[in-house]
């Protein structure tokens, strides 16, 4: 397929903003790709050349796409960089440029999907010395041979933006159409595909493999896709509640175990092979080698994928550290030995989703941590079932609330014993119990530099909370406390990957850091796009657990609002 048609999709989802549109458009674009060209086409939909669980970065800096689209153009990279700031995008930058191009290629030829997609996927595969060269000359290239349309999505493919708005939802209900449901099909059949559709999802983590599968074998072919080991799964997520006694009364004995300030982690085992998988599908098996270590010695099942939550401990208090520490385990590529023996971790085990060849997220969850203590020989303080009790007793479970803040952790969980496992939604038999109000996870979309001493930093953020409908982040606060120098530092060398746009003093990113934010209340302010403002926002930590989509929404920040009493 030429890349050229791939562009005239982007361009007609770009156009249009219903969810119920743009659904149709890649729905009847997927009917005319041939099942074998289905899974590079899908990731290509999503932006992406990998699957979201997948290890390779493109990494492309502002910089180097810059410089690209300047050797590409022939413009100056001045000439290139006054565009872009006039346009806020380097899709449209490089369109422009293509588009009044000052050289004549003679390398001009046509694209092809194909093309560009194997040419962007070598871009995660170069490394070494010359590595930036390399890619700025394969980067380059590409824009050559673009038509200036295809630029445009060619540069924001690089960059992570696609910005056609095509969310995983929209993806999983085009497949729908595309191959299974029709205008003609009943709500319940509708329903049924859907459902068929997410599950496949949420064990596969590509909607490009699903896609082929419901083309190839429709519903019965997706009913049939299992755990595949090696492969991160869609977690399962709690709601929030803020009495005890109200989940009591709803369920009567339940189950209530500590509410850990770590990091969740799914471990895979196939006989001596281990993966470990963040909540967000990043695989750190190679971060965490301690842990694998721990599995090796304590999982007793040859087959098995089990669920909990890494803590790193004080080595001189025996206190849980803050989820910082955790963060620098994660994101540390070198002198991992050095961090094993710095940051010793804690790994508290919840769940069981497959052992042996035998999926249980069907069992009731009773049954599965009688499953998981079957096949786990602990070790105290090291690899371990979490701390838990089982009572419909309020008293006995306020008790252990307080025990388990005491012991510096966040609260508690409270699950319903008869619930089965539901991969990758916000679940009814799952509550979180937390002392205070919830703080908020907010995405950062953009900054300020500092003044004095602090003029080298990004000092205060811009933060916004997420529109579900529209998958627009609404700005809500800005803020500037609670970070350290180290922190800003590290926050600044973070948010200068990602810069957008520059206008004196103030800078735009891309949405894609998740903070942690605390703050005195929530009002209402026709500053802010959300239409409310944070009063003494203040940093907590960087949730690196989370990706934007994961950011709260509108919904929550109006629910916190009108609990405090000022609705009105």
């Amino acid at each position: 397929m030429e890349y050229s048609t791939l562009a005239d999709r982007y361009e007609k989802l770009e156009a249009v903003a219903s969810k119920l549109a743009k659904a149709d458009i890649i729905g009847e674009f997927l009917k005319s790709i041939p099942s074998y060209e289905l899974p590079k086409i899908v990731l290509l939909l999503q932006g992406r050349v990998y699957p979201s669980y997948s290890e390779n970065e493109l990494g492309i800096a502002t910089q180097m796409m810059i410089k690209s689209i300047s050797k590409a153009s022939g413009f100056s990279a001045a000439k290139v960089e006054e565009i872009f700031k006039r346009t806020g995008d380097l899709g449209l930058t490089a369109e422009q440029c293509v588009k009044s191009k000052r050289q004549a290629s003679l390398l001009k030829k046509k694209l092809t999907t194909d093309n560009v997609f194997e040419n962007l996927q070598k871009l995660a595969t170069i490394a070494g010395q010359g590595s930036q060269d390399k890619k700025f000359s394969l980067i380059a290239e590409l824009i050559i041979s673009a038509q200036p349309k295809e630029a445009r999505y060619i540069v924001r493919t690089v960059l992570g933006e696609l910005r056609i708005g095509a969310a995983e939802g929209i993806i999983r209900d085009a497949i729908v159409k595309a191959f299974l449901a029709d205008e003609k099909s009943s709500k319940e059949e509708k329903e049924k595909a859907t459902e068929a559709v997410e599950n496949a999802w949420s064990l596969l983590n590509d909607y490009g493999e699903v896609a082929k599968i419901a083309n190839e074998k429709g519903i019965k072919g997706l009913q049939k896709v299992g755990i595949q080991l090696g492969k991160p799964i869609q977690v399962m997520l709690g709601l929030a509640a803020e009495k005890i006694e109200d989940v009591v009364k709803e369920f009567g004995e339940i189950i209530a175990e500590y509410k850990y300030d770590g990091m969740r982690v799914v471990v895979e085992k196939k006989g001596n092979h281990f993966w470990l998988f963040t909540r967000r599908q990043e695989d750190v098996t190679k971060q965490f080698p301690d842990i694998v270590e721990l599995a090796k010695k304590c999982l007793k099942a040859d087959e098995c994928i089990v669920e909990g939550e890494v803590l790193g401990i004080d080595t001189k208090t025996g206190y849980p550290l803050p989820f910082q520490a955790m963060s620098q385990r994660v994101h540390r590529k070198y002198d991992i030995d050095r961090l094993v023996k710095e940051i010793p971790v804690q790994v508290n085990l919840f769940d069981v989703m497959y052992v042996n060849g035998t999926p249980l997220f069907n069992e009731p969850l009773i049954e599965r941590r009688k499953e998981l203590a079957r096949i786990l020989k602990p070790i105290k303080g090291k690899f371990q079932l979490a701390k838990h009790i089982i009572t419909g007793d309020v008293k006995k479970l306020e008790q252990f609330y307080g025990d388990a803040v005491e012991g510096k952790q966040e609260g508690l969980m409270l699950k319903v014993p008869n619930a089965p496992y539901v991969f990758g939604r916000h679940v009814g038999t799952m509550y979180k119990i937390k002392p205070v109000m919830e703080n908020l996870d907010l995405v950062i979309i953009g900054a300020i530099w500092g003044e004095g001493g602090r003029t080298k930093w990004l000092t205060s953020y811009e933060l916004a909370c997420r529109d579900p409908n529209t998958g627009k982040f609404l700005s809500c606060g800005m803020m500037s406390t609670g970070l350290n120098e180290d922190e800003y530092e590290l926050m600044t060398k973070e948010l200068k990957k990602i810069i957008i746009s520059e206008n004196g003093k103030i800078v735009i990113v891309k949405p894609k850091i998740v903070l942690e934010v605390g703050y005195q209340e929530i009002q209402k302010s026709p500053n802010y796009e959300s239409g409310f403002g944070l009063r003494f926002p203040r940093f907590v930590r960087v949730r690196d657990d989370k990706g934007p989509d994961e950011a709260d929404t509108i919904t929550r920040v109006k629910k916190l609002y009108s609990s405090q009493g000022k609705a009105g």
